[in-house]
């Protein structure tokens, strides 16, 4: 008898595809990176000038860019900002997706509240921006504790999305068995549901996170007039009317990426998991 042997063939369109999808990723990192090390003197319109490498690698780019944009302090008003807002949002909407998510197949209000908070992903900002700076302002909150309550809000609808489609991967089960042993639905929730809801808390946390930690526009319109900058606020400094300090703002947005990095590797385990149970099927 012959020996069939089976070779594998190269799928050459998906791969060619994705060589150009990692080439679409690491070119912009690379020229950031270049750029940031470059000094203004090295920067050239040519194609060839502008991918060299610098003709010496230093750090002062990165320690001006820090003095422009006062790092240290719109660092901690970023991280406020984003930790806040990433730890009431997992509290909040793992609640309210609790309560709907296990109540909409079986109740027209649940099933309509859904509807209705998942609606607003559908609403630009540009809409419901000036409203808003109008009304934080009356209420006094028109500093970093309004941009907060604001983000809990915006980023309500897609994580009660996320957090809804992820309870059907936890059996009902688990909850009847507690009420029988004596459980409220408080405990219930904090004491099972919560914790089987880790994967998805990391998935709302990273999204959150990024989400909050590159808006320019909600803490523009928020907080001016305040003397308060997050870090993308602060490195809008590096853009006048005359031009763009291009060296000493690459150099500030990698300094910039370096913490929501961590946090992503942190959290990168839990990540896949979250996002493929949390899908809505």
């Amino acid at each position: 008898m012959k020996k069939t042997s089976t070779v594998e063939k190269t799928n050459w369109p998906i791969t060619i595809l994705l060589i150009i999808g990692c080439l679409t990723v690491f070119f912009p990192l690379y020229m950031a990176v270049i750029i940031a090390f470059k000094k203004p003197s090295e920067m050239t319109n040519d194609i060839a000038g502008a991918l060299a490498f610098p003709s010496s690698w230093g750090f002062e780019n990165f320690r001006e860019a820090m003095e422009v944009t006062d790092f240290w302090n719109s660092l901690g008003n970023s991280l406020l900002i984003s930790i806040s807002t990433v730890l009431l949002a997992i509290i909040i909407h793992s609640l309210a997706g609790y309560a709907i998510g296990r109540n909409k197949a079986k109740s027209k209000f649940y099933n309509l509240a859904y509807l209705y908070i998942v609606s607003g992903m559908f609403v630009p900002f540009a809409i419901l921006m000036m409203p808003l700076v109008k009304q934080t302002a009356q209420m006094g909150i028109g500093n970093w504790v309004g941009v907060i309550v604001l983000y809990v809000v915006f980023y309500m609808p897609m994580n009660l999305m996320l957090y809804s489609g992820y309870l059907t991967n936890i059996p009902v089960a688990l909850e009847e068995a507690a009420r029988v042993d004596g459980a409220s639905t408080w405990r219930t929730y904090w004491s099972i549901i919560f914790p089987n809801m880790k994967p998805m808390h990391a998935t709302v946390a990273v999204l959150t996170a990024l989400s909050v930690w590159n808006d320019v526009m909600t803490p523009l319109v928020i907080m001016s007039g305040t003397a308060k900058n997050t870090l993308p606020l602060a490195q809008l400094n590096f853009q006048t009317q005359f031009g763009t300090n291009y060296n000493l703002a690459f150099a500030s947005y990698l300094l910039a990426l370096i913490p929501i990095l961590i946090f992503y590797l942190v959290c990168q385990k839990q990540i896949l998991n979250g996002v493929v149970n949390g899908a809505v099927k």
